[in-house]
């Protein structure tokens, strides 16, 4: 049975600019053809299994021929494989599109061409360019500028070119900048002509460099501006002054790694990218049911006397969630607490037990265990019965407290966190180029998971492979793990919340930095 090749637009570079349908045709490739162009971050949407092979230039080797991509799209569709070819941008502007279309056809193969944002518009707008204005440009050109001189006067009408719109687009032509001004310059266009380049647009890597045909060559030059980037040229590019956004934003130009878990990333990753940040999801930690029959036993014989305890203290939000799993599974529900106070150590687990019917009796100032303890100071007495449900590798010192105080304490793990930590080389290689500008810890199973998984990775000391990048913890006692582990902290939340979090890599970014 014949497969079928889909021919996605990835984008211009950021995770969110694909289209729904590039999206869901990512989800069902049984293989997926890339190029450095489309968003490494990407592939982490494809289903488990899914193969995944690079067709960009590597060090070690030039880029793979065009004819040896087309026929390769043929061997893997008659394996009977879903195939997506990712492509950068649009595939059909500059991507060669037709030529692996035209050999599916003659092979009978189906496919599909699914349009993407291309870089010609998006990453001009990224810097705040419009490539169209009333007032300045009614229309709009796109070239490419990757050829040789000669190719480019022999693809390139100069010309016709110069004058046909108002704006001039030219992609992959950083290299021969010069050249291209110099043909715009004699054709008639200003010396004075304002012209920009966008380097790496809608990533943490995006840089703008202005100035006029005469000067944008020397520019070039002196700042050692490297492709990939997009040309601009006309009078557009002057209202970047006034409408350039992305830089504004606070975490712009960051790529922040998240290292909590997938079911909780959610949240800190989407806050990163509505603040400009580019956020690196790389989970280390799971959290799953536990497996043992005796600790499920405990849960059993426990959850069926809850009627004997004074106090249930919630420390986290999978305290809430496997708790009430653990309840809905043997048939009981919220009535069974009805004689004990509730009490919640932050916001999050406030909210959490609220999605439940339970308005927690008390909240701290400080979110963690000791701040609870210090809030519920006068009404703790010996001799009274608490519940902690609880993950199992929890701290000791709430319990411990709690038994010194002549309370009598009940601990249950409701739930057990696992080292996850997938074989990722685009982390990897973002570490060795010092690319990955702050990691994120939620606690101190991401800190310990973290520094394993990347001696999985290879790295013999991952301590120092994140010596490079700004260290940022939710709270006193991640803090305390991390620097355990060799790690220095650069940035400690003043809340152990995630809004804190956000807040303190904001400020950061910022350059306005609290002391840890």
């Amino acid at each position: 049975m014949t497969g079928k090749v889909y021919l996605v637009g990835a984008g211009p570079g950021a995770l969110k600019l694909i289209t729904l349908r590039g999206w869901e045709c990512i989800a069902l490739a049984d293989a997926i053809v890339y190029d450095r162009l489309a968003s490494p971050r990407l592939l982490k949407q494809a289903k488990p299994g899914a193969e995944k092979i690079y067709v960009g230039k590597l060090p070690d080797r030039h880029t793979m021929k065009q004819e040896e991509i087309n026929q390769l799209l043929v061997d893997l569709a008659l394996q009977g494989k879903i195939v997506v070819r990712l492509k950068g941008g649009d595939p059909t502007i500059f991507g060669r599109v037709a030529e692996e279309a035209e050999l599916l056809r003659q092979h009978d193969i189906p496919y599909e061409i699914v349009p993407g944002i291309t870089s010609s518009i998006a990453v001009p707008a990224y810097a705040g360019i419009p490539v169209t204005h009333r007032d300045w440009a009614s229309s709009v050109s796109i070239i490419t500028g990757h050829e040789s001189p000669d190719k480019l006067d022999h693809s390139i009408h100069w010309d016709k070119v110069t004058h046909a719109t108002g704006t001039l687009v030219f992609m992959m032509g950083v290299a021969k900048i010069g050249y291209i001004s110099e043909q715009l310059i004699r054709y008639g266009r200003p010396e004075d002509t304002p012209v920009a380049l966008v380097r790496w647009g809608t990533r943490a890597e995006q840089e703008t460099l202005v100035g006029t045909l005469q000067n944008i060559a020397a520019k070039v030059e002196a700042a050692n501006f490297k492709p990939p980037a997009v040309i601009v040229v006309g009078e557009v590019v002057n209202l970047r002054e006034r409408l350039h956004w992305a830089e504004q934003l606070p975490l712009f130009g960051k790529r922040i790694l998240v290292t909590r878990a997938r079911s909780q990333a959610s949240e800190l990753v989407d806050r990163i990218d509505e603040l400009g940040g580019e956020p690196y999801e790389y989970p280390v930690i799971e959290m799953v049911m536990p497996t043992a029959s005796e600790t499920l036993q405990q849960i059993k014989q426990t959850l069926s006397e809850l009627e004997q305890y004074d106090w249930v203290f919630f420390t986290s939000v999978n305290g809430v969630e496997y708790f009430f799993r653990h309840l809905q599974e043997q048939g009981q529900d919220i009535r069974a607490l009805h004689r004990a106070r509730i009490a919640a150590v932050g916001p999050a687990t406030r909210d959490a037990l609220r999605s439940h019917g339970i308005v927690a009796t008390a909240l701290p100032q400080k979110f963690h265990a000791e701040g609870l303890l210090e809030q519920l100071e006068g009404e703790l007495f010996a001799g009274q019965k608490v519940l902690l449900p609880r993950g199992d590798l929890a701290r000791a010192w709430l319990p411990q407290t709690l038994t010194e105080m002549g309370l009598a304490v009940t601990e249950i793990d409701t739930y057990e966190t696992v080292l996850v930590g997938e074989d990722d080389l685009e982390l990897k290689k973002l570490l060795e180029e010092q690319a990955i500008h702050a990691v994120t810890f939620t606690s101190s199973s991401t800190v310990i998971n973290l520094l394993t998984a990347l001696r999985k990775l290879g790295f013999e000391d991952p301590a120092a492979a994140l010596a490079y990048s700004t260290i940022a913890c939710i709270g006193p006692q991640t803090a305390h793990t991390a620097q355990e582990q060799g790690l220095k902290v650069d940035l400690l939340a003043e809340s152990s919340t995630i809004d804190g979090l956000i807040d303190v890599l904001c400020r950061w970014n910022k350059g306005s930095l609290p002391s840890v």
